[in-house]
């Protein structure tokens, strides 16, 4: 990689030190400031590494402030509107997207590693039924390094490939196990005549004592969400399962832990944190109490929060918003649920904070988690596997950047500084002696 030019850092008495500037194919430029230490004896400061490329990557463009998300350089509008989920996966992975020939085989070799080993179905008997399901994940998943060890050895692509088809086809399977266990239904096998998503349907929500029916609608509806949800940069999650396949974990064990950190209230589950904020406002009176609920929002003393409004990275209109608000009108049409008072006080709060001077100030436009609650509750998924189907979409896009980790000669096993700011050195005083 050449250097467009160079950066300078005074510090000291004067000082200075010359660091290389690169340039990606598009986005901002940054400074290589990898010599800083062993020539100055400094470290920087960034917490949340808001300032911070800790990769260089090929997956995944944001323009927060433009609202603009493209996977392999390609819109996500272009790739909802054209593409299906696996299409999107083989893209992630390979870097393109399939001819019919190469979606045909990709298609074929998820579908038949879709069953779980029966010992791994018996481990959720070990948890109680009503733990939560995102707590079965991360273990079941972590667990399928105790069964599948003729794909752990990183270092061999045949290995990362066959772990790759495995944890995007076993996930839907998992994941609907956990969600039967919980409510005491039977599990429901994958059934290898339908669609990727339209097993995971059937998984979730069909029974042994009648034949499932198909809603194209509602499999095109989550088909969308898992696409839209795929992958997303540098996020917490994604950082964790890079940091942890850096010290050379196996791809189980890595993406075991980005679903407990996918877990976390800030991040996976603020669908599930927006759609709880929708059903107070509505147990307070609905639509009559927006202005009410507006005004303790910008009261900092209330601790209200606007959840679904906001976006680390985007400045802008999050373009994944308006792709699911589109998907929650076709759901709610569908259902015959367009006058849903849940979607009506949620179109009114959009507008209001929309046209609000504190909120278009502060950048707070409405984002993915606004609405993919709502439409996932409208197709019967209970709030508590809202996450589950986050980490099935998310997958992928853990394991395409997992892989591209792994091929990095210029990666190193993750090691943050600190700054210390602890005690100085002191002296341990006998236990007899202290007062």
């Amino acid at each position: 990689m050449e250097a467009k030019g160079k950066a300078t850092l005074t510090y000291g008495d004067g000082k200075t030190l010359e660091m290389p500037v690169y340039g990606g194919t598009i986005g901002p430029d940054v400074v290589d400031i990898r010599a800083l230490y062993g020539k100055t004896g400094l470290f920087t400061y960034d917490p949340g590494f808001l300032s911070t490329a800790s990769c260089g990557s090929k997956i995944t463009y944001i323009d927060g402030d433009a609202g603009v998300l493209m996977y392999r350089g390609y819109p996500i509008e272009q790739l909802a509107q054209h593409c299906d989920f696996l299409e999107v996966c083989y893209l992630l992975l390979k870097g393109e997207l399939p001819n019919a020939q190469q979606k045909k085989e990709f298609d074929s070799m998820v579908t038949k590693h879709t069953m779980v080993h029966e010992q791994l179905a018996r481990f959720y008997s070990g948890f109680r039924r009503d733990a939560h399901p995102m707590a079965v994940m991360v273990g079941v998943v972590g667990a399928l390094a105790a069964f599948y060890h003729d794909s752990l050895d990183i270092s061999n692509p045949e290995h990362r490939e066959v772990s790759a088809f495995r944890l995007i086809a076993k996930l839907p399977t998992i994941a609907a196990m956990a969600y039967k266990y919980n409510v005491g239904q039977p599990f429901m096998y994958p059934k290898n005549g339908l669609d990727y998503t339209s097993n995971f349907m059937r998984m979730m929500f069909g029974v042994p004592a009648e034949e499932y029916e198909v809603n194209p609608v509602l499999v095109r509806a989550l088909d969308r969400i898992l696409i839209l949800h795929a992958d997303h940069e540098q996020n917490a999650s994604t950082s964790t399962v890079r940091l942890a396949g850096s010290s050379g974990a196996n791809p189980f064990a890595c993406i075991s832990s980005g679903i407990a950190c996918l877990w976390g209230p800030a991040h996976g589950g603020a669908n599930e944190a927006a759609l709880n904020m929708l059903y107070d406002i509505q147990k307070q009176g609905g639509v009559a109490k927006i202005g009410e609920f507006v005004a303790k929002v910008k009261d900092k003393n209330s601790g209200v929060k606007l959840m679904g409004f906001g976006h680390r990275v985007y400045k802008n209109y999050d373009p994944r918003a308006k792709l699911m608000q589109e998907t929650t009108r076709e759901v709610l049409d569908a259902l015959g649920l367009h006058d849903d008072p849940l979607f009506k006080l949620a179109m009114a709060l959009e507008k209001v904070a929309l046209e609000d001077e504190y909120f278009v100030s502060r950048k707070l436009y409405p984002n993915v988690d606004f609405y993919s609650g709502i439409v996932q509750r409208a197709m019967g998924i209970p709030v508590s596997m809202f996450t589950c189907i986050f980490s099935l979409a998310r997958t992928v896009g853990w394991i395409a950047q997992w892989n591209e980790m792994i091929s990095d000669p210029e990666q190193k096993i993750g090691r943050p500084r600190q700054l210390y700011n602890g005690a100085t050195r002191r002296d341990v005083v006998p236990l007899a002696r202290r007062g």
